[in-house]
């Protein structure tokens, strides 16, 4: 629903590759031998909550027993991609996986957050009842090419607007923190999750470097060299004010930890950016 198939055109030249296009939320299909399954499938940007709250709530709930139904099936390895969203608005910082969070169930968030606190509950489940081997990454905000315009999240909302030349929109007085994972550091956080992770509790796979969103809006600013002046708008509902990795379980079981330093990240996706503007 929010992915483009031009995503996929260097994948269809890789030797072994294909594609099947299914809706997860009302069956899934596999013929042959699984491995792994990977579940991935959300729309998780702010801007689709108000759009599509009821498929955001069915990939969640339904898509993912069917997926692990799937896994189950096949004898597979099952990964979910859960988020940082199952903490809500953090009352403790950073945040740990033991923490069980503070979220609003029926708040505009709630679609996202509580779809995936079930999912979570449904790959326990079918762990404790079924022996199946389950992992559980939960991510954190993540960046690079490949991102929509329109995505609605912080980087591509500051990147289109500073590249545009148009005011960067900072909700409430910009104090609220974030820290950003590059793409590449996810994938491999992700993978090291499903292959070394034998363990079924969650994984936090984010970068523990915090910034506040106003000191991320001047930074975006000086980085495309834009003109762009900052404006200030009232913070949204449940918007989190606080939201940082405790990794300390991906560091000492899987040896892993982010290594793309957020520069490093932003020329790559920059570019990027400003090849898709004048698209």
């Amino acid at each position: 629903m929010t992915s483009r198939r031009e995503s996929l055109e260097e994948l269809h030249q890789r030797p072994g590759f294909e594609f099947f296009e299914q809706d997860v939320s009302e069956e899934v299909t596999v013929e042959g031998d699984v491995t792994d399954v990977l579940h991935l499938a959300s729309p998780a940007s702010p801007v689709d909550f108000a759009a599509m709250p009821i498929q955001i709530v069915k990939v969640g709930t339904l898509g993912t027993h069917n997926m692990l139904g799937l896994a189950r099936s096949k004898g597979a390895r099952f990964l979910l991609a859960s988020t940082s969203e199952v903490y809500g608005d953090p009352l403790v910082h950073p945040q740990p996986e033991s923490y069980w969070g503070n979220v609003n169930p029926i708040g505009p968030r709630g679609c996202y957050d509580e779809s995936k606190r079930c999912a979570e509950a449904f790959a326990m489940a079918y762990n404790r009842a079924h022996g199946l081997d389950t992992r559980i990454v939960r991510i954190f905000n993540t960046y690079g090419p490949g991102m929509r315009l329109d995505d609605g999240r912080v980087v591509p909302n500051f990147l289109g607007q500073a590249l545009r030349g148009e005011p960067l929109t900072v909700y409430g007085d910009g104090s609220q923190t974030r820290s950003f994972t590059y793409v590449d550091d996810l994938v491999a956080g992700m993978l090291a999750v499903l292959e070394r992770g034998d363990d079924h509790l969650p994984f936090n796979i984010g970068n523990p470097v915090e910034t506040t969103v106003l000191e991320f809006a001047r930074r975006i600013i000086e980085f495309t060299e834009s003109k762009s002046e900052i404006v200030f708008r009232p913070l949204p509902a449940d918007d989190p004010r606080q939201r940082c990795p405790d990794i300390g379980r991906a560091r000492s079981l899987l040896g892993w930890e982010p290594s793309v330093q957020l520069d490093e990240g932003l020329k790559l996706t920059v570019e990027y950016f400003r090849q898709a503007i004048r698209a």
